[in-house]
């Protein structure tokens, strides 16, 4: 698992205008919390997070005001619902060794059975156990040959050591569904059928 090293401040101001005036820095406003300590409010660098959050449950190494280091996990991410730029970052204090509950994403390989059948992911994310600094980036599930009516519960996935599930082991994550036939609209059949006989 990859370690980010971001460079963050504290700040002292808040509210929204303080808030737009980091953006308009190209900064994202953040706090980090856990362990029982205060919440500590941060400044940090939008592109280089921006670029830190596109692997999942990335393991952030915090320099803050060159005094202190400190790792964090994203826990809550806050986007522009038009523009998508960052808005605010919640990140959760972790140690190394410690376990921590997160979700990763779950990937698909393979072809269903022929059919034209779909193929649902009732859980987009795996609820998982690991040490921090071991979190799998994803899991990959084979779905070859799959048939309508088969799923796949989250005991039936293969996890790397020292990551345990987060979730009931019946819980079902992805499940093919049979395809639905589409009937033809009135009126379509007897063209076809002329052009036929013609």
């Amino acid at each position: 698992m990859s370690e980010v090293k971001l460079t963050a401040e504290t700040r002292t101001e808040f509210g929204k205008g303080a808030a737009r005036r980091i953006r308009r820095d190209n900064k994202v406003p953040g706090v980090l919390y856990g362990h029982g300590s205060d919440p500590l409010h941060l400044t940090l660098p939008g592109h280089d997070l921006l670029l830190a959050l596109r692997t999942p449950n990335v393991l952030i190494s915090l320099d803050i005001d060159g005094k202190t280091s400190e790792l964090a996990i994203p826990k809550s991410v806050q986007r522009d619902p038009i523009k998508g730029f960052l808005e605010h970052v919640d990140l959760q204090l972790v140690k190394r060794g410690e376990k921590v509950n997160v979700e990763i994403p779950v990937h698909t390989e393979g072809e269903l059975a022929p059919g034209g059948n779909l193929l649902e992911h009732v859980l987009n994310a795996l609820p998982v156990e690991a040490e921090a600094t071991h979190i799998p980036e994803a899991v990959t599930v084979s779905v070859e040959g799959l048939e309508a009516g088969a799923s796949i519960h989250a005991k039936d996935i293969a996890l790397p050591d020292g990551v345990t599930l987060a979730v009931e082991e019946d819980a079902v994550v992805i499940q093919v569904l049979a395809a639905q036939a589409e009937e033809a609209p009135e009126g379509e059949e007897t063209e076809g059928e002329e052009a036929a006989e013609a």
